[in-house]
């Protein structure tokens, strides 16, 4: 099984700083995010390998994830070995690579992969939010298996007058993850799919959860992307392929905790991520606070 993983944008949010480095190498502490991204794909049994969807104009993420061993080696020349061990297991964890050289969509992106999940399910994970526990994709196959092989979204609630800003599910909750007691709209309740309502009206919201961007899905969606037609923003759209499978096979989905993952989509959310992460490492975080210093104290405590 593969992990799908869209990483061809040109990251405009965070320019200037993007202009010669891409936002997927954006450090969070000592790892860009996306190394997080891929671990996390990684997690889930029988995930063997995750497909980056890249730009061409974004060598810089396959040379990071290409083995250097000119630079290993002088590392280790230097006594840096703890250093080199880490470069050398970013190096070799199980990535390729397929390009998108032109902005048409999510669905467009993840079409790019289609000749290498072998008619297999697949994941995909959108790159500017990782799991820190790398669970959330193992939960989601746990759905999946329980009702037969079928595609897993995760989703999230949103208050209600934020409905219109997001694509919102349709259906009903059949019950939760063992030992979670969760129902309706609580974290670990597993609805079935029944549609998928694009920015809808705050009247005309079937439920108040949306898609996180962690996907499950069957690899009838690849057929199905295929021969979509352009969507919202004249672009193809994954979820106008969804609600066309949604036809032909039963779609669930898994309500989680947004705040269980790290937000790095904007350059506010990675600040804000790159603290959250300092504070929760034992590694880092009293470094972290020494460096604030007082001001810290008054935000931190």
């Amino acid at each position: 099984m593969k992990a799908i993983i869209p990483a061809a944008g040109l990251g405009t949010r965070f320019l200037p700083a993007t202009k010669c480095t891409p936002k997927e190498l954006l450090p969070v502490l000592d790892k860009p995010v996306i190394q997080y991204v891929v671990e996390e794909a990684l997690e889930p049994e029988g995930v063997d390998g995750v497909v980056i969807i890249n730009s061409h104009e974004k060598p810089q993420i396959e040379a990071y994830f290409s083995v250097d061993q000119e630079f290993e080696d002088m590392l280790s020349s230097r006594g840096k070995q703890a250093e080199a061990a880490r470069v050398h297991a970013a190096s070799t964890l199980p990535v390729s690579f397929v390009y998108q050289d032109e902005a048409r969509g999510l669905g467009h992106a993840v079409l790019q992969a289609a000749e290498t999940v072998d008619e297999d399910p697949f994941f995909v994970l959108l790159g500017d939010y990782f799991v820190p526990d790398r669970q959330m994709c193992v939960r989601m196959a746990e759905v999946s298996k329980a009702h037969g092989g079928v595609s897993v979204i995760a989703v999230a609630p949103v208050p209600a007058d934020q409905v219109s800003r997001y694509g919102i599910i349709a259906g009903e909750c059949v019950g939760c993850l063992p030992g979670a007691e969760a129902t309706g709209e609580q974290e670990g309740a597993v609805w079935k799919v029944t549609g998928l309502v694009e920015k809808p009206r705050p009247e005309d919201a079937p439920s108040h959860l949306f898609i996180v961007g962690r996907y499950l899905l069957s690899p009838r969606i690849m057929e199905l992307l295929a021969t979509q037609g352009p969507g919202a923003g004249n672009e193809i759209q994954l979820t106008d392929a969804m609600e066309r499978l949604l036809a032909e096979e039963e779609m669930y989905a898994l309500v989680v905790d947004p705040s269980e993952g790290c937000d790095t989509g904007t350059p506010a959310a990675w600040a804000a991520t790159n603290a959250r992460m300092a504070l929760e490492d034992p590694a880092f975080a009293e470094a972290f606070r020494e460096e604030l210093g007082e001001k810290g104290e008054r935000f931190f405590g």
